[in-house]
C-alpha cells in the first residue's frame, strides 16, 4: 500500500522573507492522517489557519500567496515543492510572519529540514488526484496543460531573450518515476534581473532579495560568484515552482503537466480549471501493491 506521510519529529528554522525582508521563524510539525498541509500564522491572536488550497491563492505576483479573511502567507511554493517531492501528505506549518522564508532561493534547505526531522509513513492510504482528461489554459503565447498520466511528469519551456539564460537549457522534461526530485530539481534557485529590482521594490517586493537567495543577472551575465548549480537551472526552477504550485491542489497529482512561459498565476488558473470540471479528475488510492502502476510506485524516495 502506498501510505500517507508526515514527519517523525518537529523541526524549526529561521530565515528572511524574499519580498518583505523581515526575519521569519518556521516550525514544521507532524500531523495526523488526512490532515493535509496546513499553515498557521502564529504571530496573530488567535492564530489563523490557512490550508493548502488552490482557491485560497490570492496574490501571484512573483510568488504564490495563500489568503484568508485578510490574512496572508506568501511565497509558499518552494516549501510546497519540497513537500511534494518527498511525498509529505500531512503537516502543520507554524510561521510568525506573512511570508515563508526564502532560505537560499531553492527547495533544497526545506528538503534538508524534512529529511533531518525524519519522514514517517502512516497507516492510511495515500490519496492521489488523478487527471482523467486534458485541461488547458492560455494567455497570449503562454499556456499550461494537464493530461492523463500514470505518474507525475513535467515539461517546461521558457523564453527570456537574455544572454545568460539563452546559453543554458530553455526546455526540460522531468519524470519523477525516473528522475530524482532531490538531486535534479530541488537545488534550482529563483532568479531575477538587476534592472527589475527598483520597480519590484517600489511595489514592496524583493526587499529581502540578494545574491545569497537568488540568481541575479545584469544585462549580460550571472553576477553570482559561484555560477549556476545546473546547466539548465533557470528552467528547472520553473519546474520546481510548478511542482509547488500544483501541490496546492491538496493531493499529489497523477498527470503530465506541460507549460510554456507559465508562472504562478497561470499554474493556479490551471488547477482551478481542472477542479471546476468534475469529469476531469478523481481521487484514487493504491492499497494493493500488485496493482500499483510502476510509474506511481517509483514516485517517491524511501521514507527516512
Amino acid at each position: 500500500m502506498l501510505k500517507q506521510r508526515t514527519l517523525k519529529s518537529l523541526i524549526k528554522a529561521t530565515g528572511v522573507g524574499l519580498h518583505s525582508g523581515a526575519k521569519v521563524t518556521l516550525v514544521l510539525r507532524p500531523a495526523a492522517p488526512g490532515t493535509g498541509i496546513v499553515f498557521h500564522r502564529v504571530d496573530l491572536v488567535p492564530p489563523v489557519e490557512l490550508r493548502a488550497d488552490p482557491f485560497g491563492v490570492g496574490d501571484t505576483r512573483m510568488a504564490s500567496c495563500l489568503e484568508r479573511d485578510g490574512v496572508k502567507v506568501g511565497t509558499v511554493e518552494h516549501l510546497m515543492s519540497a513537500l511534494a517531492g518527498l511525498g509529505i501528505d500531512n503537516l502543520h506549518i507554524d510561521v510568525d510572519a506573512a511570508e515563508i522564508p526564502i532560505m537560499d532561493g531553492s527547495a533544497a534547505p526545506f528538503v534538508f529540514l524534512l529529511q533531518s526531522a525524519g519522514i514517517e509513513e502512516q497507516n492510511a492510504p495515500k490519496k492521489f488526484l488523478r487527471v482523467k482528461k486534458p485541461v488547458e489554459v492560455r494567455e497570449g503565447d503562454k499556456w499550461a496543460r494537464l493530461e492523463p498520466h500514470d505518474g507525475f511528469r513535467l515539461s517546461f519551456s521558457i523564453v527570456f531573450s537574455h544572454p545568460a539564460v539563452d546559453q543554458t537549457g530553455s526546455e526540460v522534461t522531468i519524470d519523477f518515476a525516473e528522475n530524482s526530485y532531490v538531486h535534479e530539481v530541488a537545488r534550482a534557485r529563483t532568479f531575477g534581473f538587476t534592472q527589475d529590482v527598483e520597480a519590484l521594490r517600489e511595489q514592496g517586493l524583493a526587499l529581502g532579495g540578494s545574491l545569497d537567495n537568488a540568481i541575479v543577472m545584469d544585462e549580460y551575465r550571472v553576477l553570482n560568484a559561484d555560477g549556476l548549480r545546473y546547466a539548465d537551472e533557470f528552467v528547472k526552477h520553473k519546474v520546481l515552482d510548478a511542482v509547488g504550485d500544483l501541490y496546492l491542489a491538496g493531493a499529489p497529482l497523477l498527470a503530465a503537466f506541460s507549460a510554456h512561459k507559465s508562472g504562478h498565476a497561470m499554474n493556479n488558473r490551471l488547477l482551478r480549471a481542472l477542479l471546476a470540471d468534475a469529469s476531469a479528475w478523481e481521487f484514487v488510492s493504491f492499497e494493493d501493491d500488485a496493482r500499483t502502476p510502476e510509474g506511481i510506485a517509483h514516485l517517491y524516495p524511501q521514507a527516512v
